[in-house]
């Protein structure tokens, strides 16, 4: 337990591990996750306001705490007992029910905010495709982090922080590149904005391996999958 007692920055480590972990060995938690990259890939298609945007951002994360914690409550029960105990399941039975009220919730919420766009597909959709260049890059971030995460976890290798494969730093680095490029074209700085961009990611990348926390070859898929991710969503929703 004294490993617990570091930095900020230690403290923001164990957290993403937890992360980690939950997608490494909780099925529902893939569920969780694969279903907010839909809905915010969704929520691109549709002219959503920024208050349908926070509603969904707020019902997406209180889904994946409330999964989080029914996970650390059935880890600490298996800890304390591991007989049948009518305490031990009534603890997990009221852990698992909150997950259930948090995805029930989340269905409302999508219900709420999308259902009229969609009954309106054949007119609006197609023509009201989000422009918002703050909006994509919002959204590709999160999604990139999201996917990330998620390979690190299917490959087993690392920590959150801490090696594996992909490295989440250059993924994030090299996407907000590409955020940038996108947003900055068309304007007379273009070109020396977009260098120091990646001037920048490159730094994040070249950091990870000298401190040897990853190697070329993460650093280099990390990359690969923000530019790709990123480049991806600007394309189809916010095209040069």
């Amino acid at each position: 337990m004294s490993r617990r007692r570091g930095s900020l920055l230690a403290s923001f480590t164990y957290a993403f591990d937890g992360i980690v972990h939950a997608l490494r060995h909780e099925r529902n938690m893939w569920i969780h996750f694969i279903t907010a990259g839909l809905v915010l890939v969704a929520a691109l298609f549709f002219a959503l306001t920024r208050l349908e945007v926070i509603a969904l951002f707020v019902a997406i994360s209180f889904v994946l705490i409330t999964e989080m914690f029914n996970t650390a409550v059935e880890h600490v029960v298996d800890l304390v007992t591991d007989e049948e105990d009518p305490r031990a399941r009534i603890a997990k039975d009221v852990s698992a029910g909150a997950v259930l009220l948090a995805a029930v919730n989340a269905v409302a919420v999508a219900y709420l905010v999308f259902y009229d766009k969609i009954t309106s597909v054949p007119y609006t959709v197609l023509s009201k495709l989000r422009g918002s260049p703050i909006d994509v890059t919002v959204i590709a971030l999160f999604i990139v982090i999201l996917v990330a995460i998620a390979v690190k976890a299917v490959t087993g290798r690392g920590t959150a922080f801490h090696g594996g494969l992909p490295s989440v730093h250059a993924a994030v680095a090299f996407a907000g590149w590409v955020a940038v490029t996108f947003v900055a074209a068309g304007t007379t700085f273009a070109l020396p904005i977009s260098a120091i961009a990646l001037f920048m990611a490159l730094l994040v990348a070249q950091s990870r391996v000298q401190a040897r926390i990853h190697t070329l070859t993460e650093v280099a898929v990390g990359a690969a999958l923000g530019i790709a991710v990123t480049v991806l969503l600007f394309r189809i929703w916010y095209p040069i």
